[in-house]
């Protein structure tokens, strides 16, 4: 008892059509698959840069934000020391203080800048290109 299972609408078009019109359909079916691709990067790419435009916005007012704590903070301890050893020679001492924390940041920034290698796997896929596309002979 073996049962027949009725040909499928893709049967029926590959038994029916030629070689060239599978070709084409295949062609055009690439096409667009790849138009609706680049168009749902788009959308991404969009709602991606909104989040970290935004993200980036709400960094910058905490940085804002956390440069006002540092500077009361530093007024404060002025003021504090002030009352132990002058005022003048307090804001020396926070003067100082700041220097420190300043020569420090530069140089751990320089020293995380000079490890930056670019971008070495890309340079060296676009190198191998042009001798794939060269014709061998």
């Amino acid at each position: 008892m073996s049962e027949e299972v009725p040909p499928t609408a893709a049967h029926v078009k590959a038994e029916t059509s030629s070689l060239g019109d599978l070709l084409g359909d295949v062609t055009r079916d690439m096409s667009t698959l790849m138009r609706q691709e680049v168009e749902l990067a788009k959308v991404e790419l969009k709602q991606s840069a909104t989040r970290a435009g935004k993200g980036s916005g709400l960094l910058a007012g905490a940085g804002v934000a956390g440069h006002f704590v540092l500077l009361f903070l530093s007024l404060a301890l002025w003021w504090a020391l002030g009352l132990v050893m002058g005022l003048g020679w307090s804001a020396v001492v926070v003067a100082v203080i700041w220097a420190i924390i300043a020569a420090i940041l530069a140089a751990l920034g320089r020293k995380e800048l000079s490890a930056i290698k670019g971008m070495p796997q890309t340079a060296q896929t676009l190198q191998e290109i042009p001798p794939t596309l060269k014709p061998t002979t």
